[in-house]
Order: C-alpha cells, then sequence, then structure tokens
C-alpha cells in the first residue's frame, strides 16, 4: 500500500506579497518535503501561516487564527512565518500548537525545516530569526494555482521609516530581484497558461535600488515577454510613480490602465508628521498626469484616518484634497498604535471613536468615487479576463481598468480568456452586471 502524503493546509494575512509568498512556500513544500496541499475535509499534518503586522488588529487575529487551528487540529504542527513572527518571535513560539516560527527572511527555508524537525522528532517550538537590519537576502516568488493572476514579487523591504509603519522593522531594508530573473519567471507563467501578472513588493517603485536597474527598465522588458496579455502595478509610492512611467504605461502593450498610489493623508502637515516624501500637490499632479495621458485608468488610494496629529481641522482637509481628485476609489486604514514606531511622540492622540466616525466618512466618500467612476462606463464594452467559473455558477472577470463585471450568463469554457463584454446596471457598489458583448458592439 502506498503511504500516506503529508498534508498541509495554508491560511494567508496581509498583502498581495504575501499571498505571492505562500503559493511559493507551498510549491517547495511539494518539490523538497513531499508535503501536498489538504484536500477539502481533510485532517493536515501542517498548518503553515504566513503572518501580518501592518496594524495591532493584525497580530490579533493571528493569535486567534493560531489558537483556532491549534483547537481543530489538535496533532498538526504549526508552523507561523511573515511579518509578526519577525517582530514577536518569542510571543509567537509560546502560542498553542507552534512548532516552527520562520522569519521573514527564512520563508525559503520551512521545507528544510520541517524536515528537520522531524528528524529530531521534538515537541519543542523553534524558533529561525535573523535580526531585521542584518536582512540581506531577496526571496523570489510568484504565486500559481487556481488564481487567473498570478502575484510576482519583485521587491522587498522599505527604506522610508515612515513614523506610523513597522514594515522596514519586519521586512527589513529594500531589495529587489534583477530583471532577468523577473522576465524568466514571466516566461515561466506563460508557459503555464498565465495571462495577468501582478507586480508586488513592498515598495516596488525602489525596484533596483543600489543596481544601474530600474522600476522602469523592469517594465519595459516584462512588457516584450510574450504570452503575459496584462500586467497590473500593485502599488506604487507617489514620488516613485515618474511621468516616464505613466507614459510608458500609457503606450505599451500589457500594462493596464491601472494605479495604485498611497497617499495616507490629505493633509500636508499630517504627511509632514508621518515623514512621507512628498506633498498634496505633488500627489494631484500624479493623478492629473494618468488622467490626461489614460483618462479610463482605475486610480486607488490608500488613506490612513486618525493618526496621531491629525486634529479635527486637518482631517477635514484631509476630506476636502481627496474629495478634489479625481480617483477610482480609497482603501482606509484607521490607525493603529504600534510599538517602536516614532508615531508614539507625537502628542495628539485621536480617540477611538473619533477615529471610526472618521473611517466611515472616507468610506462613505469612496464608495460615491467608485460609484461615480463605475458609472462611467456602463454601457461601454471592455476586455474582461474572465476567471473560473464561481461554486454559485456564475462566472466574474476584471475589465482593463479594474471593475469587476458579473457575467449574466455562465461561461466556464471562457476561464482565462479575455473576452469583450458589454457593461451594464451595477450589482452594487462592488460590481456590475455585464454580457459577452456581440460581434456588432465589438
Amino acid at each position: 500500500m502506498t503511504p500516506r502524503k503529508r498534508t498541509a493546509i495554508y491560511h494567508t494575512f496581509g498583502c498581495k506579497l504575501n499571498f505571492a509568498e505562500t503559493s511559493t512556500i507551498a510549491r517547495r513544500l511539494e518539490e523538497e518535503a513531499d508535503i501536498v496541499r489538504a484536500a477539502g475535509g481533510e485532517v493536515p499534518d501542517y498548518v503553515v501561516i504566513n503572518s501580518c503586522s501592518v496594524t495591532e488588529v493584525a497580530d490579533k487575529k493571528c493569535r486567534q487564527a493560531i489558537r483556532s487551528f491549534a483547537r481543530n487540529y489538535p496533532e498538526a504542527r504549526i508552523v507561523v512565518t511573515g511579518c509578526y513572527a519577525q517582530l514577536k518571535p518569542d510571543e509567537v513560539k509560546a502560542l498553542p500548537g507552534v512548532a516552527i516560527v520562520a522569519g521573514a527572511d527564512r520563508k525559503g527555508e520551512i521545507a528544510r525545516y520541517i524536515l528537520d524537525l522531524e528528524k529530531a522528532a521534538s515537541e519543542q517550538a523553534v524558533a529561525y530569526h535573523t535580526p531585521t537590519k542584518a536582512i540581506r537576502a531577496f526571496t523570489p516568488s510568484c504565486s500559481r494555482g487556481d488564481r487567473t493572476r498570478h502575484f510576482l514579487k519583485v521587491q522587498d523591504g522599505c527604506d522610508y521609516f515612515c513614523t506610523y509603519c513597522t514594515i522596514p522593522m519586519a521586512r527589513g531594508r529594500s531589495r529587489s530581484a534583477s530583471i532577468a530573473d523577473c522576465v524568466a519567471e514571466a516566461r515561466k507563467v506563460a508557459a503555464e497558461g498565465g495571462r495577468e501578472i501582478v507586480l508586488t513588493g513592498v515598495n516596488v517603485g525602489d525596484f533596483g535600488k543600489g543596481s544601474e536597474e530600474t522600476f522602469l527598465d523592469l517594465c519595459r522588458e516584462l512588457d516584450k515577454v510574450e504570452g503575459i496579455s496584462r500586467y497590473r502595478i500593485s502599488s506604487i509610492e507617489p514620488n516613485l510613480l515618474t511621468d516616464e512611467t505613466i507614459e510608458f504605461v500609457a503606450r505599451s502593450r500589457a500594462f493596464m490602465p491601472h494605479f495604485h498610489i498611497p497617499l495616507q493623508s490629505g493633509s500636508d502637515e499630517v504627511l509632514r508628521l508621518m515623514r512621507r516624501k512628498y506633498d498634496t500637490a505633488l500627489f494631484a499632479r500624479k493623478v492629473a498626469t494618468i488622467r490626461r495621458l489614460l483618462p479610463d485608468a482605475f486610480i486607488g488610494v490608500d488613506l490612513i484616518v486618525g493618526a496621531r496629529g491629525e486634529t479635527d481641522e486637518l482631517f477635514e482637509e484631509s476630506l476636502r484634497f481627496v474629495e478634489s481628485l479625481d480617483i477610482s476609489r480609497l482603501h482606509v486604514f484607521t490607525y493603529s498604535e504600534r510599538p517602536g514606531t516614532k508615531a508614539l511622540e507625537i502628542a495628539h492622540v485621536v480617540s477611538q471613536e473619533e477615529k471610526h466616525r472618521r473611517t466611515r466618512r472616507m468610506i462613505e466618500l469612496s464608495d460615491r468615487k467608485l460609484r461615480d467612476f463605475t458609472a462611467r462606463f456602463e454601457g461601454t464594452v471592455r476586455p474582461v479576463l474572465i476567471e473560473h467559473l464561481r461554486a454559485d455558477g456564475t462566472s466574474e472577470g476584471l475589465t482593463d481598468n479594474y471593475l469587476r463585471v458579473r457575467l449574466d450568463a455562465p461561461a466556464p469554457e471562457l476561464a482565462n480568456c479575455i473576452r469583450p463584454v458589454k457593461l451594464l446596471t451595477p450589482i452594487d457598489v462592488e460590481i456590475s452586471n455585464a454580457r459577452l458583448a456581440s460581434d456588432t458592439e465589438r
């Protein structure tokens, strides 16, 4: 009888970068340790958690997940990696069920750590941790599997040290893959039938720092890879989003009209307190340049509300600035105190009640922006990359400019295909009805 293969389940918190890394961890466990993904309902031998620590809430959710997995799978060994594991390895190691803690730069070694654990037959938890200041290695990753889109990690770490942020303490200094390695990975995705790649990183615009390569150079070379129909830039700092990059996207073969740009505050005083590297005037110019060159582009914007130093007057200033921008959507984050950050030295503290009130107002503004943007395209035809058939029998997909649509009839045979689709009425603020365009409408 063939022995049963060991199995693992995976749980990812946080950013698209984490999802790309989790996919790579799963692939390497299968290749190097013969550990396969557990089937639905199967009791796993391992639980691998890729954690986030961007807020205190993220830490809390990770702790809750670890305890829940330990209760549900008492015989499984839990492996925790990611930012929370990097920042607080001893705290994670002490949680129930945890067998291995792997710091931010150790994700590529998890298969070896599991094999070592099995050889030792030890019940004692082990933590593998490099002090963040000493992290220099770049670990490549690219998500694969059942996703229509692939997420390609091109950069890691950050040198900005904004006052509210723990990412440099968790991820280390800025470092990148090479253009040659990224192009080789894109060719693999194309060979496997992938159509769309999202470029991910902590600070992707910083790609190539310390070398002669630049982010624009990377985009130019990726655009040449045959078989990849779409690229998206996951997020890019406004001061690193050059006019040349916007111009390139406007005329490129495969880069989509879609930008995600962190603003964090619409008040110059709060931006100064945050130690951001731009002001509202620069941000407004970037949005105007995108709209001039790519009028249909989706522009998503990150925003933090309730940060230390954000008085009532400064919040209203931020709200007015965001209202003035021709953007598509906000991703609103409520400020969370993080130990070790410089923000704790700022005197003015916003109450939790006021933070939540401000968050609601910004989300309401975001919903209006998204409805207005979506309404521009009602009745138009746009190319949609159709995703796999959903559990409820419907097909969904994304337009070139990042509008999510649901087809009025299932189209499983068109999964992973790009087709012209006519956008109809919205279902809600997040998604619109659509149908395949007729020959005369194309």
